[in-house]
């Protein structure tokens, strides 16, 4: 025997025997620590906001043991291990003297050992540094090492140290993992029985495995209940009443969820031991299983990908990178959230969007769908038929893309491709190409989780947020310019949140969009509520074409379930803001009754330029710009015609600046009657008396 296991066994004789002196143990103590710090290797975790497990990995050693604490546990529970194991635990240091002299009587009785006497401070001991059979020596080794434990930690880190490697059966250790893999629910709260079999286990493991040996488990959990210690801390009748109760008898799986995010969350940090993220579990656990059940719908080798966010916070609430990242066959282990692809057509309520905010149109205006040549490029319907003259709203309910043409040749692709960038996101172009026309059809690159993040800001009133995750990302407002103006924004979701269900879904009251990308590789669909924005994506992770994929056909049915089952309900859209409201065409100016191009695909402009007028406010409205009896908001103000720039002014007295766009704003000074006036840069004018309310 070594010399050092010599003193480590001399050290609690003497303790308990011969009374040996403080100095001695001090220096004894110094020289053969306890291995402490190899009791700090645990399964790495990645947690969802709520501190719920989405996944673990394995120690080195191929243990599931999952580092638990007294507060990741239910306080009963930790009751009733105390009440069994070691009644006098929070008094003794390390070695309960009545215990130990119970048990050395038994042992001269009997001649063997009967029981162990051990306190949890000394399994504690034996777990972090085990021993290969009972004996004298073992025992006092134990001993030694649960005094030196005593000296060095809390109660609580003791009883830490207990719940993180009490074994459990199989490759199971640690409360946390034990209830995880045996109950199916994280340890915050258990019911009597639960907490019985927990405390029963770790003292047979293997021979009492629910899974192999049931009427074992069974019977080791009555034992627990019966025991009067137990019984005063669960209550009167509770005992019976948890004995009646079942106890499982297979072993669960630990959770695995979100793996393409736990995968990045390992490699941004490989030696922390839990990571934190923004997913809400049960929104992850229902959407995976959406995707999946999607997939197998559609066909071999296709994947679904989703990203839903919070569109007041930004925080990502759920990301699904595949059907299934364990099947190869439809390539599972690639993040399909990430990777660029074409987004068809859910570009064009940006489209709309910005011609709204322009004074270009309304809802109710009239634009021509049919064959158009923009000097070269000649943009068709998806099914290559064409709708002749249809209001704006119906253009973009149906997606038609000649009209989104149109008005992205108005309002200009650099321009769209600018409002972009105020929401951080910036699509792939074709190298050395400038944004045109195309990208309104989805000739440029992006990735779900960009889109995801462009339609937040249509959920937050136009106004951008960054999407984070907690591994990658911080969420939040970005500091910037609006993507759209509020009531532009209103405008596209009061179109959109009209637009048809798909094939057996029922209208959930969200506004939604759906597209294809060229070659049926690609469908898409992105929808949002009042507080929830939602991107889907389907298709071949090698790009592959699959014939039929369409948006509306097996997207959209994807977007629809996935709402229904986040568990979040439906919170309403936002009212209509001060400006915006949707009137009929018979009711527009006569300015803004058509949408009038060129033959080349071209506003009318130059020299035959009509005169300004105003579109909004119209003459004689009454428009109520205060609320709870605040101050007066702002009141939008949008023209249509002339040259710019152009010059307002308000009851005489001209706005401070000259503007070249269509839309601005102007502060009232106070309610009642006020005259507004545009004069453009040849002097024509236009003006409107309205009433402020």
């Amino acid at each position: 025997m070594s010399i050092g296991r010599k003193l480590l066994i001399a050290l609690p004789v003497c303790l308990l025997v011969t009374g040996l002196t403080g100095f001695a143990i001090e220096k004894a103590d110094e020289a053969f620590p306890p291995p402490l710090a190899e009791a700090d290797v645990v399964s790495r975790e990645v947690d969802d906001a709520n501190g719920q497990l989405l996944r673990a990995f394995a120690t080195p050693d191929g243990l599931w043991r999952l580092k638990t604490t007294v507060d990741d546990v239910d306080p009963q529970f930790l009751k009733m291990l105390i009440a069994y194991e070691d009644q006098r635990f929070e008094e003794h240091s390390g070695v309960d003297i009545l215990a130990l002299g119970r048990a050395a009587l038994q042992f001269v009785s009997n001649g063997r050992i009967v029981s162990g006497a051990s306190t949890l401070s000394m399994q504690v001991a034996r777990l972090i540094e085990p021993r290969q059979q009972r004996s004298i020596t073992a025992k006092l080794l134990q001993i030694a090492r649960a005094i030196q434990i005593e000296r060095r930690l809390s109660k609580d880190q003791i009883l830490n140290l207990y719940l993180t490697h009490a074994p459990y059966g199989g490759n199971i250790e640690g409360v946390r993992a034990a209830s995880l893999s045996w109950l199916g629910k994280e340890p915050k709260r258990l019911t009597a029985g639960e907490a019985a079999l927990l405390v029963a286990l770790p003292q047979l493991p293997e021979k009492r495995r629910p899974d192999r040996n049931h009427a074992a488990a069974v019977a080791a959990r009555e034992r627990v209940l019966t025991r009067l210690a137990v019984a005063d801390v669960i209550g009167d009748g509770e005992a019976e009443r948890a004995i009646a109760t079942s106890v499982p008898s297979r072993r669960l799986q630990l959770p695995a969820y979100a793996a393409h995010l736990a995968e990045r969350a390992l490699r941004k940090d490989p030696r922390a031991v839990r990571h934190e993220t923004s997913l809400r579990l049960a929104v992850q656990r229902n959407l995976e299983a959406v995707a999946k059940e999607g997939a197998a719908k559609l066909g071999p080798k296709v994947s679904v990908a989703m990203v839903m966010a919070d569109a007041k916070t930004g925080e990502i609430v759920a990301s699904v990178g595949s059907a299934d990242y364990f099947d190869a066959s439809r390539s599972g282990w690639i993040d399909m959230t990430r990777i660029t692809r074409s987004p068809g057509s859910t570009l064009k309520p940006f489209i709309y969007g910005l011609a709204f905010e322009e004074g270009l149109v309304s809802q109710e205006t009239i634009i021509e769908d049919r064959p158009a040549d923009f000097f070269g490029y000649r943009p068709r319907n998806f099914d290559m038929s064409y709708q002749g003259d249809v209001s704006v709203r119906e253009a973009l309910q149906l997606s038609l893309n000649v009209p989104a043409i149109r008005l992205l040749d108005a309002v200009g692709p650099a321009e769209l491709m600018m409002r972009f960038r105020r929401g951080e996101v910036k699509p792939a172009l074709p190298a050395g190409e400038a944004p045109g026309l195309a990208i309104g059809l989805g000739g440029v690159g992006l990735s779900l989780r960009d889109l995801v993040q462009l339609y937040a800001a249509l959920a937050n009133r136009g106004f951008p947020l960054r999407l984070g995750d907690g591994v990658e990302g911080k969420a939040g407002l970005i500091e910037a310019e609006p993507v759209l103006s509020p009531v532009a924004v209103w405008n596209v979701s009061d179109a959109l949140s009209g637009v048809l269900p798909p094939a057996g879904s029922r209208q959930r009251g969200i506004a939604y969009k759906t597209g294809t990308s060229y070659g049926y590789r690609d469908a898409w669909s992105v929808g949002y509520d009042g507080r929830h924005v939602l991107g889907v994506w389907v298709g071949r992770p090698d790009n592959g074409a699959v014939p039929g994929l369409t948006g509306y056909g097996s997207a959209a049915p994807i977007l629809f379930e996935s709402f229904a089952k986040s568990g979040f309900g439906i919170t309403p859209l936002p009212d209509a803001p001060a400006g915006a409201i949707r009137i009929s065409q018979a009711e527009l100016p006569i300015s803004q009754r058509r949408f009038s191009l060129t033959a080349s695909g071209l506003v009318n402009a130059s020299a035959r330029e009509p005169a300004p007028q105003i579109v909004f406010p119209p003459e004689g409205a009454r428009v109520e710009l205060s609320a709870n009896h605040q101050a007066l908001s702002p009141l939008t103000l949008k023209l249509q015609g002339g040259r710019a720039p152009f010059r307002w002014l308000a009851n005489g007295k001209p706005l401070p600046e000259l503007t070249r766009r269509r839309v601005t704003q102007w502060q009232p000074d106070g309610a009642g009657y006020s005259t507004l006036t545009v004069i453009d840069s040849v002097g024509r004018a236009a003006s409107v008396r309205v009433f402020i309310e």
